[in-house]
């Protein structure tokens, strides 16, 4: 596995090289999930499906080790070579080139993570421990669902025809910085500079609206929140110029391109129209390489990143979250 992150960015590059149309997109995505479910016997198969109905495995996510909550499905560590490549490349055709690159560099941190307890049983980080399940068949018209998760990525993409959402899900990093190949790698390096950027491009008028009064040190509405609301804080996007609007939407690019390039347009467009009701909210340092909260949140929107406080250098263990409270898990677009 010491060449899983360089073979795999590898295939990510191929099946990225064209962003594909909305159909065209979908219609990749469900040929490479038919190819995946092709290399399954029939217990395997029985274990990876679900019902698309199944709001009990819909809301099996979680940031915690496999060890401390159970995920169903399959595993990747008890899948075979063949099996685990046709794993990725249906997870990379459901992404972005740079979103898959992202998910591979958070899974290499978690290797690393496990590397540096190797004697931890049972074993709770690493390229083998992220499972993959469908709810509904893979359908070019049908509403059908691609989960994909572990310890720190939880990745929920409902696929409605040509639509396709990536909400609710949590990116993360421990370590948020660490070297491989003698490369520096920071997963989620860009969400937090581009943060710090944009606070910095504020007013002092400007920073005290956003800058709240009291410290946040986790996710508010992170796994388990489902459905759960809060108000937003901090300072509204009519209240940014237009250079400040533009880098608040560059942040939140950093979530909503994640998905496919076709469906990551189409949330986008979707981000821009309420840029004027959206709002960025700070709790923590104003000094980029100490730990700091934040918040975007608008009309369709709420993302969260929150420095972990328990133990060690919260700046090296980074949660994050993406919903949208109008349409998490595609709801609006599914009759159920």
């Amino acid at each position: 596995m010491k060449q899983f992150l360089a073979l795999a960015v590898l295939l990510a590059g191929l099946l990225s090289a064209q962003a594909p149309g909305p159909a065209a997109a979908t219609s990749q995505l469900v040929t490479k999930a038919k190819d995946f479910l092709g290399t399954l016997g029939g217990a395997e198969r029985a274990k990876v499906l679900f019902q698309f109905t199944d709001d009990t495995q819909r809301a099996r996510w979680s940031n915690l080790p496999t060890t401390m909550v159970k995920r169903e499905g399959l595993r990747l560590g008890d899948l075979s070579a063949p099996q685990r490549t046709a794993a990725m490349t249906m997870l990379s055709a459901a992404l972005s080139r740079q979103g898959y690159e992202k998910v591979l560099a958070i899974m290499e941190g978690d290797e690393t993570l496990n590397n540096s307890a190797p004697m931890r049983t049972p074993r709770m980080f690493g390229h083998d421990e992220y499972y993959v399940s469908l709810l509904g068949t893979p359908s070019t018209s049908d509403p059908w669902m691609l989960q994909f998760g572990g310890h720190h990525p939880a990745l929920n993409v409902t696929i409605a025809g040509e639509r396709g959402i990536l909400t609710p899900s949590h990116t993360a990093a421990q370590p948020a910085l660490y070297t491989v190949n003698g490369k520096t790698v920071r997963p989620l390096g860009a969400e937090n500079d581009k943060a710090f950027a944009l606070l910095h491009a504020l007013d002092a008028d400007q920073q005290k609206q956003a800058v709240m009064g009291y410290q946040i040190r986790d996710l508010v509405l992170g796994p388990g929140a489902d459905g759960k609301t809060i108000q937003p804080e901090g300072i509204k996007g009519s209240a940014l110029n237009a250079k400040q609007q533009a880098m608040l939407l560059d942040l939140a690019s950093e979530w909503t391109g994640i998905v496919n390039e076709s469906a990551a347009a189409a949330r986008m467009a979707e981000i821009k129209a309420n840029i004027a009701d959206t709002w960025f909210a700070w709790s923590g340092a104003t000094e980029n390489g100490k730990a700091a909260y934040f918040r975007i949140q608008g009309p369709t929107l709420v993302i969260e990143y929150s420095p972990q406080t328990l133990g060690g250098d919260p700046t090296m263990h980074i949660h994050t979250m993406y919903r949208d409270p109008t349409n998490d898990y595609g709801k609006k677009w599914v009759k159920r």
